[in-house]
């Protein structure tokens, strides 16, 4: 006998799907329906459980997808139709896979009866998303969907990644067998240990240093208070990449601050002067800047991450737990000095934050807004940070409390600010939340600030309007080209906000800010 729903239709492909990821515990999807997508869609609908927000453009669904997981560790949806709205998912799921995010990809396709010759709005879908995802399939036959579902599932969480699914139409609205309903429990543990052997080695060579660094990355978020014990232990100072500031609050003595173009000048220093940088879930890019002959012990949980940098010592393990293993075998030091040098350094740079935050400037001089936020943010404000000179200025000038950002980081796309926002409010409801982008990358997306208003999101955007993309501008400065394409004609965006049913506020004088 056929299952049935509440309304009485057969139980479909689609049905069982959006019930089985529920039952993962995810529950949120973003997209646009569409013809090839209806059934899946309708599940939704149908699902108690299930929370479908439709955006105005897939981009914005795939960039809202990866903040959520950015800033949650969980998963959320995309679901698209097949060909223009699969494609229009790239950026985000491009974003999705440099920053190692999980997201799943539910992508509509045609019916099976009109693959291969050229159906509407058929595409190569299987082609298309290979150099993204770490999982990639199609649903070709009824009996294989909960098995593919489940493999995708495992794959974006163990691997980190995107995991795409295809489905066509037809197959979407197939009854299912309860006999190929039955779902994989099993999912291994992602926590590595490292051995000891490599903690014994670390600690060895902690103990030989006499001028460790701390060096912060993402993957040490989740292991906050380990990291700060190692630094009170070992009396090191902390330096962090750009996507793991705040770890720590700013004002923490131990805390130095980013490394690289976006961050501090004592950091730079401490990073320069020392002889052993302890890299905890740092990838060592580019854009940290750690020079290359530095010493290092590197400890982190992708085995792939380690050996990009010379090392003495590679840890591979999880951060919260490797850390304080390293911790417990290595010798408590004295502070060596550096706490009072910090300490002096640190007073020097709020004091230069402080004057270069004039409250008398107009137009209004990005470091004032930066104070002002600082200062007027609650402390358990989530921040969604866009790509583009705000972001030099948040990263250079914005001091971290308790507070939670995400942004696009390797691939550094601009246009995340707002769907990282609407993502955050839906992930922390009760909690300030703060959208930071520029008229370049806010109006890259800004038909999703509608998205807020129907949803009923209230988040608020600050948007940096120069009329001019900044950074680009600043970069043909200094490799020595004349400022060309860089101009912007911008609408008021104050009335845009009015316009699309929100609260929209010009700000012109320091004074009314």
């Amino acid at each position: 006998m056929k299952k049935t729903t509440s309304e009485g239709a057969a139980v479909t492909v689609a049905d069982v799907l959006v019930a089985e990821l529920a039952a993962w515990g995810i529950t949120l999807y973003f997209g646009i329906p569409g013809s090839s997508s209806l059934p899946l869609v309708d599940a939704v609908r149908r699902n108690p459980d299930a929370r479908y927000i439709v955006v105005r453009h897939e981009q914005t669904a795939a960039l809202a997808a990866s903040a959520y997981n950015k800033f949650t560790g969980k998963i959320a949806v995309c679901l698209t139709i097949a060909g223009p709205g699969a494609t229009n998912l790239a950026t985000g799921l491009y974003d999705a896979k440099e920053d190692r995010a999980s997201v799943l990809a539910l992508s509509g396709q045609v019916k099976t009866q009109y693959a291969g010759p050229g159906g509407i709005q058929e595409i190569d879908q299987d082609a298309f998303f290979r150099p993204i995802a770490v999982f990639n399939n199609t649903v070709a036959d009824p009996s294989t969907a909960v098995k593919l579902l489940t493999r995708a599932l495992r794959y974006a969480i163990i691997d980190r990644g995107v995991a795409q699914l295809s489905l066509p139409n037809d197959i979407q609205r197939e009854p299912l067998d309860p006999a190929y309903c039955e779902r994989e429990t099993c999912l291994p543990a992602v926590t590595v240990a490292p051995t000891d052997e490599a903690v014994r080695a670390a600690a060895g060579v902690i103990d030989g240093a006499a001028r460790p660094v701390i060096l912060a990355g993402f993957g040490a978020m989740r292991a906050a208070g380990a990291v700060l014990d190692l630094a009170e232990t070992i009396r090191a100072p902390i330096v962090t990449t750009f996507r793991a500031k705040g770890i720590l609050p700013d004002e923490n003595e131990w805390v130095a601050g980013v490394h690289g173009p976006l961050g501090t000048p004592h950091a730079h220093t401490l990073i320069a002067e020392s002889d052993l940088v302890i890299a905890c879930g740092a990838s060592f890019s580019d854009f940290t800047g750690i020079p290359g002959e530095k010493r290092a012990v590197h400890i982190d949980i992708d085995p792939l991450q380690l050996g990009k940098h010379p090392f003495a010592v590679a840890v591979w393990g999880d951060c919260a737990v490797a850390i304080p293993r390293i911790r417990e075998q290595v010798r408590p030091r004295k502070d060596p000095g550096v706490g009072g040098w910090l300490a002096e350094r640190k007073r020097e740079w709020f004091s230069r934050l402080d004057r270069e935050a004039d409250p008398d400037a107009v137009p209004i001089r990005p470091p004032y807004i930066m104070k002002v936020l600082s200062e007027t943010l609650p402390e358990d404000a989530v921040i969604s940070l866009d790509v583009g000179e705000n972001q030099w200025w948040f990263g250079r000038n914005f001091l971290m409390k308790r507070h939670r950002f995400a942004m696009s980081g390797y691939l550094g796309t601009m246009g995340f600010g707002l769907p990282g926002a609407i993502a955050a409010k839906l992930a922390y409801p009760d909690a300030t939340v703060v959208c930071i982008t520029g008229d370049g990358g806010f109006s890259m997306v800004m038909g999703d600030f509608v998205t807020a208003v129907k949803y009923d999101l209230p988040i608020v955007v600050v948007v940096f309007n120069n009329r001019e993309l900044a950074m680009i501008r600043e970069e043909q400065r200094e490799a020595g080209y004349p400022p060309y394409g860089t101009d912007l004609v911008n609408p008021d965006f104050a009335l845009y906000a009015e316009a699309s049913g929100g609260a929209g506020i010009r700000v012109t004088r320091p004074e009314e800010l």
